[in-house]
Order: C-alpha cells, then structure tokens, then sequence
C-alpha cells in the first residue's frame, strides 16, 4: 500500500524555493480525487505527518497544508509544530463565530494563518487581524483588477503570495504590484512523491519499539495498545508461558502478564514481537538474521559487563534490519522512532560501542575473519569467544523461531 501526495514549491521574489504546499493526491494521476476536503487534509497528515513526518515531504522548509471548517474547528493542527507549517483557510468555508474562535486561538499558539483563493469578499474582514499571507489567484483577475484589490488591503500586515503564475510578464507585474511570493507552472508543476504506507497495525508495532525503548516502561501505555489488538495479546500470553520462562502461570489481565514478565524481559519480548509482525510478509531469513543479531550483541554486552537498563545491545541487533523490513530509508525509520542516541549512530554504522558489535557480527555472517578479529581486539574480547556467541545466538534464533514468535 502506497499514500501518495503532491508538493508545489512556493518561490520568494529572487525565486529561491522557502515554502513547499502540499496537495493530497489518490494515485499516479496527479489530481485531487473527489473527496470530503476534511478527508483530504487528515489523509494527508496521517499518511505524512503520522507516519514519518511532513519534513521529510518538505526538506524541512514550511509546508502549506489546506484545512477546511471542521479539521479547523476541531484543532487538528494542534499536534504539528507552528514553525513547520501554514494553515491555509479554504475560500469555500462557511465563516462562523466557531470558525473565526479556532483561527485565533491558533494563531495565538504560534501558527501562520493564509486565506486560500482570497475573493476580498468582506466576510473576511474580522479575521484580517490574525492573518498572514492572502493568496490570490492570478488567472481569476486581471491586473487591473489585481492592482484595485490590492489597494484595498494597503494598512494590513500581510505578506502577498500569488497563485498560478504562469508567465514572466505575470511574476514581473505582480512584483510591482508588492508581492513578495509566488506559486504556480512558470515555476514548476506539482512534484508527485509516493511513499509506501505503515499500517494502523505496523504503528502500534512502532509504538511498542519506542516505549520499550524507555528507561521505565509505561506499563498503562503498553496496556493499552495490547488492549486493541487480540493477536499482539495472544502472542503475549503464549511467550509468557512457553517453557523459555518456566512453569505456566495463570494470567488475570493483561497488566498482571506485563508485570508478571518483568520489565528487562518484556523489552525484549516487545522487541521480538515487533520483529515478528513487521517481517511477516518477509523473507523467513530476515527474522532469523535479526534475532541471531540481537541476542550476539546482548551476550558481547554482557561478556563486557554493560547491564544498563534498557537492554540496548539487543535492540540495536533486533532493529539492525529494519529499513528492508519496513521498505524505507533508514533516516526516515530513524526519525519516527524515538530511540537511544547511541543505538541510532550503530545503525547509522558510526562507530561506536553498539556499533562495534553491530560490525562485528556482520563480519562473521561474511566470514571476514580478519576484521572481526581486529573489533574483538579493540573492545578487549578474545576472538574464540565472539565466535562462540554467534554460534549460540544462530541456536537460540532457531529457537524462537521453532517456538513460533
């Protein structure tokens, strides 16, 4: 499953790209599909935004974004930072005192207001106050008509952002008409971008990654986001009571299982889960590789007397596959979850502690003996012992595989 967008840049009068808007969009055709706008304007933050953020969209210039009555009414822009976005005000909104007390509680949070396809109808007189930039499609008006319009908005304290532009006469005119910015196919055509969905289901599995990332697991979070999917809970309940932990326990409810399997322990059964869910559709290999990965890099932890809480080693193995898991650039994937420093720089293969063991065990999958046995000697590990670890860690990936996580 793809989500697909546009991004029309939005150029100053030296023609430099500061802004970028973004129009949603339904397939490769390159045109607006005929839904409820409100839809539009969610399908476009939940695809983008939710998912590994509008800056990567943008290359973290502002983006323009189109918010019709309700997504206004109902704050949906309250989750996206003011600095990263403008909220543009539709032409075809009904103008009401609900409407007009959204406005201006978001602008006095921080954020950037524009009225779309402005008509200089006088409806819009009370929010001049709160507004920013007032873009003006050009083909709907002749320049005369343009230069008598914007007389009249001569006293505000706005910036003026032309629409379809589409010749070098028009950009010349309308700069000495005072606009400072302009939009439209003199400059370029709307850039289609596709980009390949996370599903409701793979984002609560992210979720579960970045609270298990934590130092003290949010135990009512957890809960709640097992709460909503019976499989992620029934694959909990069978872990606990697989013979890796012993006798069987009777479970009352789902904090009981959480607390009962203590917290070092969960952080890896979530890790494990994730793996598990997000590599389903995957090559079998790809899972083993990644749990052979995981627990080689939480026993040279070990063997070097790192206990840290949480267990980062295993982490940094579990998630060292990811980017092909999830079909995404690694930066993206990196962006979305909110993880240790030091386990982003070992997948970034910087060196570093994680990234050593990270190194190390690709080595040996490669047999580069050679190398392998120059980072055991750096981190002050005899190399038999390394390779001890990986054979063991391939034995208990199997495991776990063989037990059907």
């Amino acid at each position: 499953m793809y989500s697909y967008v546009a991004r029309q840049p939005i150029l100053d009068i030296k023609q430099n790209v500061v802004a970028y808007e973004l129009l949603f969009r339904d397939g490769k055709s390159n045109s607006f599909p005929d839904i409820d706008p409100n839809q539009a304007t969610s399908n476009i933050l939940t695809n983008n935004h939710l998912s590994l953020g509008i800056e990567q969209v943008t290359g973290d210039l502002p983006a323009y974004i189109n918010f019709h009555a309700d997504t206004l009414i109902f704050h949906f822009p309250s989750f996206l930072d003011p600095k990263n976005v403008v909220l543009e005000i539709l032409e075809d909104v009904p103008v009401t005192p609900e409407l007009l007390a959204a406005c201006q509680s978001l602008h006095e949070k921080g954020y950037k207001l524009a009225l779309d396809d402005f008509d200089f109808d006088e409806k819009w007189a009370p929010f001049y106050p709160i507004i920013d930039i007032i873009k003006i499609d050009v083909l709907q008006f002749s320049i005369l008509e343009i230069s008598k319009l914007v007389r009249k908005l001569a006293g505000l304290n706005v910036t003026l952002l032309a629409e379809k532009v589409e010749t070098s006469q028009q950009f010349e005119r309308l700069k000495m008409l005072g606009f400072t910015l302009f939009q439209g196919y003199f400059f370029a055509k709307p850039e289609m971008l596709k980009q390949r969905k996370i599903t409701t289901a793979k984002q609560n599995i992210l979720e579960l990654i970045s609270q298990a990332s934590q130092v003290e697991l949010n135990i009512n979070k957890i809960s709640e986001i097992f709460a909503v999917d019976p499989g992620l809970t029934y694959k909990l309940l069978r872990f606990i009571n697989s013979p890796t932990y012993g006798s069987s326990q009777e479970i009352t409810s789902l904090k009981h299982a959480l607390a009962y399997i203590g917290q070092v322990e969960l952080k890896k059964f979530i890790a494990l889960l994730a793996l598990s869910d997000l590599s389903s559709d995957k090559n079998p290999e790809i899972m083993r590789l990644s749990l052979a990965r995981a627990k080689f890099c939480e026993k040279i932890a070990l063997y070097r007397f790192e206990s840290e809480n949480p267990p980062k080693a295993f982490l940094t193995g579990i998630l060292s596959l990811i980017d092909g898991i999830l079909d995404h650039e690694l930066e993206y994937i990196l962006g979305v979850l909110p993880i240790h420093q030091g386990i982003k720089s070992a997948l970034r293969s910087e060196q570093c502690d994680l990234g050593d063991y990270l190194s190390l065990v690709k080595n040996i999958e490669q047999g580069l003996w050679a190398e392998g046995e120059e980072i055991a000697k750096r981190i002050t590990l005899e190399s038999e012992l390394c390779f001890q670890a990986y054979k063991d860690s391939l034995s208990w990936a199997d495991e776990m595989i063989a037990c059907g996580t």
